[in-house]
């Protein structure tokens, strides 16, 4: 499966998938098809926001909003950003962020920002990955402003075991969106890492940076001075993928942060 994926032409699949999955369809034949996929990836449609119903494609239902209610915002300073497994958790050292047992990543290839060292190096990080299962939109782990957004353009490599333990570089590769926030303790980032089906990236408060478009090719840099309060939407995957928060030096202490470190855990939204 590995050598076949090295050879598919992943953006372009990626980006009719991501067509043909928010195809309108007669409301028999789209309930059933959400159905049949919430079975088999053990989705809860009670905690779906409308009923499967009222969704017109398997798209639409997959960025589904949550009932009201259902991820308390934790009164500590700072969230995890969505449903996911944390993977990776450690310090930025040297420039570099764990990917995988005896791989790493560059901070400056992986924001594509000459001065990365400086904003993050001796920092923390943690990767979380958002599979099927999950609820897809991303939420703001802290209060604060957002002042950039770095859209990167790139490939669409899945981010699965296989990817991350053999794809040099993987979340440098594919393609990405930097949320630069600043809080009252320091910058905070948070990456959009797209992957292969469906592979796009959408802002909550700019419709204008989307991901997966295929002809966009250049690097995007958008300046704002917009404020964010913990717990507010920032934005969504259309199909899964990864997020990397990185928090600046001195951002993040405590003992709930260091239990994560180099630990595999699963959050539903739970502070940290």
């Amino acid at each position: 499966m590995s050598a076949i994926t090295r050879f598919l032409p992943k953006n372009h699949l990626s980006y009719l998938i991501g067509k043909l999955v928010h195809v309108r369809l007669p409301r028999f034949l789209s309930t059933w098809i959400i159905k049949t996929f919430a079975k088999a990836y053990h989705i809860d449609l009670n905690e779906a926001e409308l009923p499967v119903s009222e969704y017109p494609s398997l798209g639409e239902f997959f960025i589904r909003k949550l009932k009201p209610g259902l991820r308390p915002i934790g009164t500590t300073w700072a969230l995890h950003p969505s449903d996911s497994v944390v993977t990776q958790a450690g310090r930025i050292q040297s420039g570099k962020l764990i990917q995988a047992k005896n791989k790493t990543y560059s901070v400056v290839e992986f924001t594509a920002d000459q001065g990365a060292l400086k904003k993050w190096d001796n920092g923390v990080f943690l990767t979380y990955y958002l599979c099927p299962t999950d609820y897809h939109r991303v939420h703001s782990p802290v209060t604060g402003v957002i002042k950039k957004v770095t859209h990167i353009p790139g490939a669409l490599w899945p981010v699965n075991a296989w990817s991350t333990e053999n794809i040099h570089e993987l979340f440098s590769v594919n393609e990405r969106v930097l949320v630069e926030i600043e809080t009252d303790r320091g910058l905070v980032g948070v990456m959009f890492v797209a992957a292969t089906n469906v592979g796009q990236i959408i802002l909550s408060f700019d419709s204008t940076i989307v991901g997966n478009q295929l002809l966009s090719s250049a690097k995007k840099i958008k300046d704002y001075n917009q404020t964010i309060t913990k717990g507010d939407e920032l934005g969504a995957f259309r199909m899964g993928s990864t997020i990397v928060m990185m928090y600046a030096p001195g951002v993040l202490t405590g003992e709930k942060v260091e239990a994560l470190l180099g630990q595999a855990v699963q959050v539903n939204s739970n502070f940290i």
